[in-house]
């Protein structure tokens, strides 16, 4: 088939998708909104547009649901089973026996429905599926809760008895324009963010006391976001939850799902926003999960070359059965509207897109036309973007995805694959091997720190330091950094400086901001004990906070992060000193700031630097302040532009450059008519460990 021929048919499944989403919405829109007439029982309607993969709030009928029927209180149970024979609740409530409480069969797409009276919230229960004469015990997929590990039974659970407080941030978040605001966003694991054994014989806090802990401290760090490890129930505690098992259940390690609510709840009273990681790429092959959950894979696809992933262990999701998109894209929402929240992280997109993700020739088949990439995962990301932004415009889709894959964060109507976001893993492991290397040899790297400008805008780009890289052996941030322990900590600081200088919206994992020297261990609390202990770690904290207030107060750092206009640079070129210098503008262009980094220990004196405009350039932040843990070596706030040409530019400026680290200046053009312009700067100056 010709190259032409083949973007003509690709073309065509483009509008194809987008009129079939349109018809699915608002299908399923009329099918949510009778929810409430029919009860929980499900309609004609409501099964056909499952067997199409387009009733998207399935979570209103499917799994366990509290209600009456006849005048009698009970649950009612809905399943998918396909391949079952029969199917029975079993539970405390009937000796865990089959042959008691069986579901019907209610449609010929393999859906089982049942009432059972006088059950109520806080029963334990599963299915039972009989096939080929034996017994299969199986949690609920739809499950609103579960059982503490190492137990799986599935807990019946009124999902809508929670009373939410967070109307403010709902409505102001209507608003919310992501494109042009600071977004600095804190990963975190609720298991290791800081444990107290008194409680448990793990040390897990309960979702409550987290929510106060953490929200006190991001909140006074001047994050804007926190970014959740999963909680989505999980068997194995060093998965990190990345081995889902219960798509619709926050692990009960930390309490209820109503104490999860109340921690988002928290957090939106008080101005945070919450991301959840999400994982629709592939589960766990634990016998009481979705694995072989019938007797077959209904779940997964059959063929081990395309569903099974071998470094993982784990099963890859169908995403060619309309059944199963619907699983994914109803928890998607579950996740957005019953727990408020205000994103979702979807993790391993790049296993998603490629059939040879992690696979060694005759260990993947290439799709109908004969290429690599999984067409139907590609279906499933745009159809699910697609559902949530319509549904949901007001959240952020943000994708992990490491590969050069075209047109992640770009709508689907143009193409894209529809994510707001995407993590910026190039720049990651470029800047990281940058950083490792001794300064003396950086002179022959300078491109690794200036090539993701080169591609920075095209895509929106989220710059990521995450958990991924402070385990399993890569050192902590801070033991990558080269040098003796002032160094490590000026290059540290460097670093974070250049990373916040960056188009692009921020996220650091939980250790970073403290310095911790260890790496990252799941299993016991990050070390806060540093912060008491090593003077230097206090001050690269203090640094940490002022570089997040400063992002957040100048439109300059992330008004256009994701478009040129926002960018300029100044010189990139002087490799031989490893100098780089450039601009960062408003989008009104009231605002320029001029950033330049020195990363070697050598200070340079009356070091030349361009600028694109005439006035006073008032140093507003320095790395090297003392306050920070550097030697205090400085511009005594500022310094005027010369009418010297240099280079491209028509005025320059003689900086004195500290040793590692990163000077930020605000042109202030009116300085000599009106000296007081500056006071606000002074404050934010001083407040940011200005000289």
């Amino acid at each position: 088939m010709d190259e032409d021929r083949l973007k003509d048919i690709i073309n065509e499944r483009k509008k194809q998708i987008s009129e079939e989403i349109k018809i699915s919405l608002s299908e399923s829109l009329e099918a949510s909104q009778k929810s409430g007439e029919t009860g929980h029982k499900l309609t004609d309607f409501d099964i056909h547009l499952f067997s199409k993969g387009t009733y998207y709030k399935i979570f209103e009928k499917f799994g366990a649901q509290i209600t009456s029927e006849n005048c009698k209180e009970g649950v009612r149970f809905t399943v998918w089973a396909p391949n079952a024979e029969s199917v029975c609740v079993i539970g405390e409530f009937n000796g865990w026996r089959e042959e008691i409480n069986h579901l019907e069969k209610i449609s010929d797409h393999g859906i089982w429905s049942g009432f059972i009276e006088g059950l109520k919230e806080g029963d334990t229960y599963k299915y039972s599926f009989k096939t080929h004469g034996t017994y299969l015990r199986k949690i609920d997929p739809f499950a609103f809760r579960s059982e503490v590990r190492p137990k799986d039974a599935s807990i019946i659970y009124n999902i809508n008895s929670y009373e939410w407080k967070d109307m403010d941030w709902m409505e102001k978040r209507k608003n919310f324009r992501y494109k042009e605001s600071p977004i600095s966003i804190y990963e975190l694991h609720l298991g290791s963010w800081k444990k107290d054994y008194s409680k448990n014989e793990w040390g897990f806090m309960s979702y409550g006391e987290l929510a106060h802990k953490i929200v006190d401290y991001v909140k006074s760090m001047g994050y804007t976001h926190i970014e959740l490890l999963p909680v989505m129930e999980h068997p194995l505690d060093v998965s990190w939850g990345y081995q889902v098992t219960h798509y619709y259940a926050p692990t009960t390690r930390y309490g209820e799902p109503r104490d999860f609510m109340y921690f988002i709840d928290y957090c939106h009273r008080n101005g945070i926003g919450v991301i959840l990681d999400w994982v629709p790429a592939h589960f766990p092959a634990d016998d009481h999960g979705l694995a072989f959950f019938d007797g077959k894979q209904i779940y997964a696809y059959e063929n081990w070359k395309k569903g099974f992933h071998k470094d993982w262990n784990t099963y890859v999701f169908d995403y060619s059965r309309p059944q199963v998109q619907n699983f994914l894209i109803s928890s998607a929402l579950f996740w957005l509207e019953k727990y408020h929240a205000d994103g979702l992280r979807v993790d391993a997109v790049a296993s998603m897109l490629y059939l040879d993700y992690s696979r060694k020739h005759g260990e993947w088949e290439p799709n109908i036309y004969g290429g690599r990439e999984n067409l139907e995962a590609i279906e499933f990301l745009k159809h699910l973007n697609d559902v949530i932004h319509k549904y949901h415009p007001d959240v952020m889709m943000i994708a992990e995805e490491s590969t050069a894959y075209p047109k992640v964060s770009h709508p689907v109507s143009e193409g894209g694959l529809g994510f707001d976001m995407k993590w910026n893993m190039g720049w990651m492991n470029d800047i990281l091997l940058y950083f490792s290397k001794d300064p003396i040899h950086r002179k022959y790297h300078q491109g690794k720190i200036t090539f993701s400008l080169w591609y920075a805008f095209s895509e929106n780009f989220i710059l990521p330091v995450s958990h991924d890289e402070v385990v399993h052996g890569k050192k902590s941030l801070i033991e990558k950094m080269p040098g003796d322990q002032w160094q490590k900590f000026a290059n540290l600081r460097l670093f974070l400086g250049f990373m916040f200088a960056h188009p692009g919206k921020k996220l650091n994992f939980m250790t970073t901001d403290i310095a911790q020297f260890n790496e990252w261990n799941s299993e016991s609390s990050i070390e806060w004990e540093t912060l008491e202990t090593n003077e230097l770690n206090r001050k690269l904290n203090k640094y940490f906070l002022d570089l997040n207030h400063l992002y957040r107060k100048n439109k300059a750092f992330h008004e256009l992060d994701f478009t040129s206009d926002g960018f300029m640079w100044i010189d990139f070129s002087d490799s031989l000193n490893s100098v780089l210098s450039f601009c960062r503008f408003s989008r009104n262009r009231k605002q320029i700031l001029l950033f330049t980094f020195n990363m070697t220990p050598k200070p340079r004196y009356d070091y030349p630097v361009g600028v694109p405009e005439h006035g006073f350039w008032k140093e507003i932040f320095n790395s090297d302040a003392e306050i920070y843990g550097g030697s205090s070596l400085g511009n005594l706030g500022g310094k005027h532009s010369e009418e010297i040409p240099l280079n491209d530019w028509n005025y320059s400026l003689k900086l004195t450059l500290p040793p590692l680290a990163v000077n930020v200046y605000e042109l202030i053009k009116d300085y000599e008519e009106d000296v007081s312009v500056g006071d606000e700067f002074d404050e934010l100056y001083i407040d940011a460990g200005g000289d």
